[in-house]
């Protein structure tokens, strides 16, 4: 059944892409909660100024990402924490503690923007992408240091 996209849909398509897809998607999923529309000329005209509507904002939100990404470029976190004569540490550095630091240095950053491949368990200087759209992926230095005794 072909039908087009009103909204974006994960793993499906775009607003305005013309899809097929299974009748019984298509009746119990996508027409039901408005995601969808049958292809008719109108619904074609209409989905078509609601795209160009989308693209503008999405040009625009991509103009502030790519300003903050400029921001993030310069900026390096310093994160402390506990660790051995080897410098292995007691516990690690997550993305929590990561986005919580760019938080308090006014960056706009939430924990499932920061890409860890894993956590960082020892004391140095790493690399971790912040990944704030598919095209803007700044990568920001993270210094793990070794906490201060008290």
């Amino acid at each position: 059944m072909e039908l087009l996209l009103k909204q974006n849909v994960e793993y499906l398509g775009r607003t305005g892409d013309l899809v097929d897809v299974k009748s019984g998607y298509a009746r119990n999923y996508l027409l039901p909660r408005g995601l969808a529309v049958a292809v008719t000329k109108s619904n074609v005209a209409e989905i078509e100024r609601v795209r160009a509507r989308a693209l503008v904002e999405e040009q625009k939100r991509l103009a502030d990402l790519k300003e903050i990404a400029g921001k993030l470029t310069d900026i390096s976190v310093t994160i402390e924490g506990r660790a051995n004569a080897e410098g292995h540490l007691f516990g690690s550095v997550g993305v929590t503690q990561i986005a919580a630091a760019l938080r308090e240095k006014g960056i706009p950053v939430e924990e499932r923007q920061v890409r860890l491949e894993h956590p960082l368990k020892e004391i140095g200087v790493f690399d971790v992408v912040v990944h704030l759209h598919a095209d803007v992926e700044p990568t920001i230095k993270v210094w793990v240091v070794q906490q201060k005794p008290e």
